[in-house]
């Protein structure tokens, strides 16, 4: 499984023209599911995002995690983020899950992440989403479970 984590001062997903998630501070992830993914994953990813410490302290250093700053999550899918484009100038999504079995995890890590207490909204599976970030920093990093 694989995140891209990007701090927002703000974040939207649209969907035909419709505000379908939406948040303020906090963070927005792009999420990616590949072939051996399990719970194991999952638990593992979610208690990371809720952990980082990339949140800046009273000194400016990032130093607290969403859980200190009581910020919110926006989670997308991307399945684009297993496109291998090493040969020629078309991506290869062969590294992707299936949908069903992307689905499916996907929506157990927005559930685990909401367990630890945040908030979590979400775009929609499988839809043609237009995303909007206000980058925070710009901070932008990068989980992958395996």
């Amino acid at each position: 499984m694989r995140i891209v984590v990007q701090r927002a001062k703000s974040g939207r997903v649209l969907v035909e023209g419709n505000v379908v998630g939406e948040i303020g501070h906090g963070v927005v992830l792009l999420v990616g599911v590949t072939h051996d993914d399990t719970m194991d994953d999952v638990n593992w990813l979610a208690e990371k995002v809720v952990g980082l410490r990339i949140f800046e302290d009273e000194n400016g250093k990032m130093n607290h995690s969403l859980l200190d700053v009581g910020g919110s999550i926006l989670s997308v899918s991307q399945f684009t983020l297993y496109g291998d484009c090493r040969k020629g100038k078309r991506p290869n999504f062969m590294a992707a899950a299936k949908p069903e079995q992307a689905k499916e995890l996907y929506t157990q890590l927005n559930e685990k992440m909401r367990s630890y207490g945040c908030r979590v909204e979400t775009g929609i599976f499988g839809a043609m989403m237009e995303v909007e970030i206000v980058n925070d920093g710009p901070v932008t990093l990068i989980l992958d479970s395996h």
